[in-house]
């Protein structure tokens, strides 16, 4: 059996990201935290829907599986 590895995100603490996650839902804000499984603390989180305005989240806990892809806002 395969032995895994952590995601290699520590790089990214405390940086802007924007995520894009399954049911086409957008989410930014400063990753704080995260584990094994890519589930991560984001603060600041603001939800982009489509049609309407912005959702300010507060500090909130995205699962790992529903990630899509995840970005910087600004390079590293």
């Amino acid at each position: 059996m395969s032995k895994t590895h952590p995601p290699e995100l520590k790089k990214y603490m405390d940086k802007e990201m924007e995520l894009k996650l399954n049911g086409n839902r957008r989410v930014s804000g400063v990753l704080r935290g995260f584990d094994p499984f890519m589930n991560m603390v984001i603060d600041e989180a603001v939800e982009h829907p489509k049609n309407g305005d912005p959702i300010n989240l507060g500090m909130t806990v995205i699962r790992g599986n529903s990630v899509v892809i995840m970005e910087p806002k600004e390079r590293i």
